[in-house]
Formats: structure tokens, sequence, C-alpha cells
């Protein structure tokens, strides 16, 4: 079958074989085209999802426009929870432009509505900001942590080439009680301190990457009720699709990599996927 037979949309792979239990992708970004895609409606990539056992997920806003298509879908669609921030390469840039503190204001306002449930994508990311954003953004990773605390929300995390101040300030500030590392990059012994300060450790696509032989070992130690999926759509497609656009309903290849990783079968890991969400989000009726 051709790539656009079953969905319907050019890029995407055919849907995978549906999982035996349903399951939550807790992080996507539903309001992010790539480069040369056509607008991908929100409907749509529900079905798709539905279809395969996926059927509630976390759309993430990490800019102004993001937080506003955001905050209009989860009021749409109960299949949709969500989470909202300034990324760490947006709050420099706010900064240098004067508009960071009515971002954060922003912010302040729509993290009160009852169907936000975290704060993130937040953290730290030196390889798109240089040294010179670095004491910005780092202020902004704490004041998106208190944020959190305050407002009782769970913390999503964004760490790229930080793993050392990433895990300092959160230490320094007191990580809330729900702390997920999206798309955790970490190394095995990052993963251990992870799981010992209580942390949940989300895997994407990445996961399934045949170089991606250290993050199947962070993996190996994560226990089951510390495990969290994504795709990060439309980035970080799992194999055999690396490369593709990513969506929500080709979840089910990195579950079953994972299930494959951790030594379980993939009902098992279904389960505690879906009971691990729904502990650090709420339910999503």
């Amino acid at each position: 079958m051709s790539s656009q037979s079953s969905s319907g949309r050019r890029g995407l792979p055919d849907p995978p074989e549906p999982l035996p239990i349903d399951v939550v992708d807790n992080h996507a970004h539903l309001d992010i085209t790539r480069e040369g895609d056509a607008p991908f409606p929100v409907e749509d990539a529900l079905t798709q999802a539905k279809s395969v056992g996926v059927t509630r997920l976390v759309q993430v806003g990490c800019d102004l426009d993001g937080i506003e298509f955001t905050m209009d879908v989860v009021d749409r669609f109960p299949e949709i929870l969500g989470a909202i921030a300034l990324h760490p390469n947006e709050v420099p840039k706010l900064a240098d432009a004067g508009r960071l503190a009515a971002a954060y204001e922003t912010m302040e306002r729509h993290a009160a509505h009852p169907r936000i449930r975290a704060i993130g994508e937040t953290g730290l990311d030196y390889y798109w900001t240089g040294p010179e954003g670095r004491a910005v953004q780092q202020d902004g990773f704490r004041w998106h942590i208190d944020l959190a605390k305050r407002t009782g929300k769970a913390l999503q995390i964004h760490d790229r080439d930080a793993h050392e101040d990433v895990l300092r300030i959160l230490a320094e500030e007191g990580a809330p009680d729900r702390t997920v590392l999206h798309c955790f990059s970490g190394d095995l012994e990052m993963a251990r301190e992870c799981v010992a300060r209580g942390y949940y450790l989300s895997f994407a696509g990445t996961v399934t990457f045949k170089n991606a032989r250290g993050l199947r070992d962070a993996l190996s130690v994560t226990p089951l009720e510390q495990v969290l999926v994504e795709t990060d759509a439309p980035y970080l497609t799992p194999m055999p699709h690396r490369g593709a656009t990513n969506a929500s309903y080709l979840v089910p290849l990195t579950i079953r990599a994972m299930a494959g990783v951790l030594g379980v079968d993939v009902p098992r890991l279904c389960s505690a996927v879906s009971d691990n969400s729904e502990r650090v989000y709420g339910p999503w009726s």
C-alpha cells in the first residue's frame, strides 16, 4: 500500500496494528505542520489515533500562537487535555523583544483553565540557544516551575544538551510532585537519577532508532510506574518510518518497541501508560 492510501495525507505512513488496550500520547503538537505538509484537521488526527487505540492526547502549546490554539481545542475536544508554556527557545526571543512580561501574564491567565493540566514544555535548550541566552532561559525555567507548583499542574520538561543544569535547577527550586521529562534524551545514569527523584520519563519515537542504544538502556531501568509514551508530533517518527511526518496514530510502533526493551507484554505496558497518564494529568472526562 502507498503511504497515502490509508492515511489520506501525503507523507503519513499507513496505520500500524491497533493496540489491545487504549493509551495516551502525552505530548503532541497539533498546531505545528512540517514544511511542505498540508494542514491536518484535528478531527482527522483524533480519528486516526482512535482507530489504533490511542484515544487521548496532551496537546502542547509552547509559543503564544500555540497557547491560543491549545486553549481552543481543549474546550472543543474531550479527547484532548492541554499543556502550555513558553518554550526555552522562545523565552530569550521574547525577552529581547521586550514582550516577556506580557507573555508571562498570558500564561498566568490561561494556566488556571481546568483542562490545562501541565505547564510545559519548559526547561533548557543549549542546542538552539547559545551562551548569551542561557541566563534568561534558566530564569524562565524557574518561573515555569513556580507556576506549575502555584497552580497544582504537572510539569513537562524540554531538555536538549542541558542535562546537568536541568537536574540542578529542579533540585534548587523543588520539582512539582508530577514532573515529566518529555522526549527523554539522557543516558542510563540520568535515568536512574530521575527515577530516584520520582520523575516520569516519556519516550518518543527516538527510542526505536537503530543508533539509540543509550535511550534503550535508560528505558530498561525505568519502572513501569514511571513510564510514559509520546510522539512529539509532527516530529520524531518511530522506525520504520523515520523521517516521515509523525502523528499520534503511530504510537503503537513505539509502544511495541518499548515493551521489548522492558521485557513485558504489550497489554501490560499499555495499562501502565494509561494509568500513569491519568495519574499525571487527571481524567480526560
